[in-house]
């Protein structure tokens, strides 16, 4: 026997950091750098999965690879994923490599030999430009990988959470709708003895009124006929039966877990239409009701099952 898995609901929220340390050895004095890396996954609920990225240029690369992790352990939804990081220098400020200087002075000749109008870069943009290229160094897959990790376990129990809860308010829907059919069963036999014995007295009523033109034997098959053909018209006890075994599925599925959703969704439609149909061949306001109160369960069931997995 197969063990159950958990019920995903595709809406979730995880966000995970963590710190590494790097050693900028191309400085003239070595600076640690602590490099802080963050990854946040927004989930909400799609017929599919839609996967959105937000990344800084410098982690842009990164983003096959995250594809694909993500993919493997996500299979609905509509999925944003945000990456960011951030250098700090045990220094506020370090000094800038000798190479570094070189590179932007060669750069800022080369473009005023083609732009001689352009003006010198100041302090502040070597400094801006120094530290952005120092922030850039050594990011890579390996560097947020594991944190990606981290991130899509943290969203799948966030997802396996609220999936519980919906689990649980399902199978109280379904008990609720056990009851109303079980409720439903036992009118059909009162309404269609009351319909016989209603036709039966009209026919009654109509014989008097013939004067005996017409036998009482005849009166009374055909009262009799036209009591059938009503309880063949309002007869649900196939609708009832469906809905139950609807229900029986539903609650196997809830139970098993894993990818159910697109199946739940069928189900409740079939549901709906159980119901629907009960309502139209109603002959009492009591089964009116019952039918009502059955799409009002339905329904709710429906919003929810959209949500999940």
């Amino acid at each position: 026997m197969k063990e159950s898995m958990p019920v995903y609901s595709m809406t979730g929220y995880a966000s995970v950091q963590s710190n590494s340390d790097t050693r900028e050895d191309n400085a003239e004095t070595p600076v640690r750098s602590k490099v802080r890396f963050g990854l946040e996954i927004r989930s909400v609920n799609s017929r599919f999965l839609d996967l959105s990225f937000r990344l800084p240029d410098e982690l842009r690369h990164t983003e096959p690879a995250l594809r694909e992790h993500i993919m493997q352990h996500i299979k609905r939804g509509k999925v944003e994923v945000r990456a960011f990081y951030h250098t700090g220098q045990d220094n506020d400020l370090a000094d800038p490599s000798v190479g570094t200087l070189q590179k932007l002075l060669h750069l800022q000749n080369k473009i005023q030999s083609w732009l001689p109008d352009a003006r010198d870069l100041s302090v502040a943009d070597v400094i801006k430009l120094a530290t952005h290229e120092k922030s850039g160094m050594g990011l890579n897959e390996a560097d947020l990988m594991p944190l990606a990790t981290q991130a899509v376990t943290a969203l799948k129990d966030a997802r396996a959470r609220e999936g519980a809860r919906l689990a649980d308010m399902l199978q109280d829907r379904i008990s609720q709708l056990r009851t109303l059919a079980e409720q439903a069963a036992p009118l059909l036999p009162q309404l269609v003895e009351q319909q016989r014995l209603r036709f039966i007295d009209r026919w009654n009523e109509a014989m008097a009124l013939t004067e005996g033109i017409i036998s009482s034997d005849v009166a009374k098959d055909r009262a009799l006929t036209e009591a059938t053909a009503f309880a063949i018209r309002i007869d649900v006890a196939e609708e009832l039966t469906r809905l139950a075994s609807h229900l029986d599925e539903i609650s196997r599925l809830v139970k098993k877990g894993g990818d159910i959703g697109k199946r739940l969704d069928f189900l409740i439609q079939e549901l709906h239409r159980e119901a629907n149909t009960l309502g139209s061949k109603s002959a009492a306001l009591e089964l009116t009701k019952i039918s009502v109160e059955m799409k009002v369960l339905i329904e709710q069931m429906r919003e929810q099952v959209q949500n999940i997995e």
